[in-house]
């Protein structure tokens, strides 16, 4: 018998940097029980080139990166999600299609590596801070009993993520996305 592999999508308004290297983690760390997927209320059409050397710094595979809209996982034909997770607080805060396969939510405020005015060294910190975060949400969650755990407890945990250090201060006010 195989195991379940379950369909996640992260959310950020332009899908130039934190929710793209949020899909590469997950792709590379989950990659046994899970399909990563990200997504843009208003995509860029670009990953942001710090987004890509981070992740490559790292030893996380770039290739089929790419800055997508939402619309693509909101309509028909589109993978039925178990998990949709907004990685900004511009995009928990909008208003949202209704994603196929009724997936589970939860917000994972990061703060936003272009909001660092800086150095080139002190931007290249902020992009390396984002990805850092990312990848201990990611494990954390990763560790979940997915298979064994009812679903009002593990919204709790998705939401107890979203609160671990690294999420932005405006994150930190205490919203909770509703998708």
């Amino acid at each position: 018998m195989s195991a379940r592999v379950y369909n996640l999508l992260f959310l950020c308004r332009a899908n130039s940097i934190r929710s793209i290297m949020a899909e590469a983690i997950l792709r590379k760390m989950g990659a046994a029980h899970f399909r990563a997927y990200s997504a843009g209320s208003q995509p860029s059409d670009t990953v942001h080139p710090l987004a890509l050397k981070v992740l490559e710094d790292y030893k996380f595979p770039t290739e089929g990166l790419r800055s997508k809209s939402w619309d693509e996982f909101a309509t028909a034909g589109a993978p039925d999600m178990d998990f949709v997770f907004t990685v900004c607080d511009d995009t928990a805060a909008a208003p949202c299609p209704e994603w196929p396969g009724y997936p589970m939510t939860a917000h994972w405020s990061i703060d936003d590596p272009l909001a660092v005015d800086g150095s080139a060294v002190e931007q290249e910190r902020a992009f390396v801070l984002a990805f850092k975060y990312l990848r201990t949400r990611i494990g954390i969650f990763l560790s979940l009993p997915l298979a064994r755990i009812d679903a009002l407890a593990l919204s709790t945990k998705l939401r107890e993520i979203g609160h671990t250090e690294g999420q932005s201060a405006q994150g930190a006010q205490g919203r909770d996305a509703t998708l």
